[in-house]
């Protein structure tokens, strides 16, 4: 049986951090934090420790500075929280929350043409 991976919103910056650029003591993932929001120190500490817990977080202490990785891949927490959306959101339905995407938000040419691309993929697997 599959984990269900459900990280809180605060628990999911840190991920998008540890999934952009490797693994990171505190005071790296907390000077990226501090960019766009008003966060202690303490505060980025006891998430990244209550996530370790959760295993959420891998964490090296060889060394005197925590190193801390990701333990939950980008791709299936994504997934995970799509269907979840999908389920509670959107009844289920996958086209609507497309369209809701879509609608309101400015797609550009290139995504435009990777969805394009998806989707005859997705057909052409199903034709199978």
């Amino acid at each position: 049986m599959t984990a269900i991976i459900k990280p809180t919103e605060s628990e999911l910056e840190i991920l998008n951090i540890l999934w952009e650029k490797g693994p990171c003591t505190v005071r790296e993932v907390h000077e990226v934090l501090e960019q766009n929001k008003d966060a202690g120190y303490t505060t980025t500490l006891k998430l990244m420790q209550i996530m370790h817990e959760k295993s959420l977080l891998l964490r090296d202490a060889s060394s005197k500075s925590h190193i801390y990785t990701a333990n939950v891949s980008q791709q299936k927490t994504q997934g995970q929280l799509v269907k979840r959306m999908i389920d509670n959101v959107f009844n289920g339905s996958a086209s609507q929350l497309v369209m809701q995407a879509l609608g309101h938000h400015q797609t550009n040419k290139a995504e435009l043409e990777e969805i394009k691309k998806y989707l005859e993929e997705i057909e052409r697997l199903q034709s199978k």
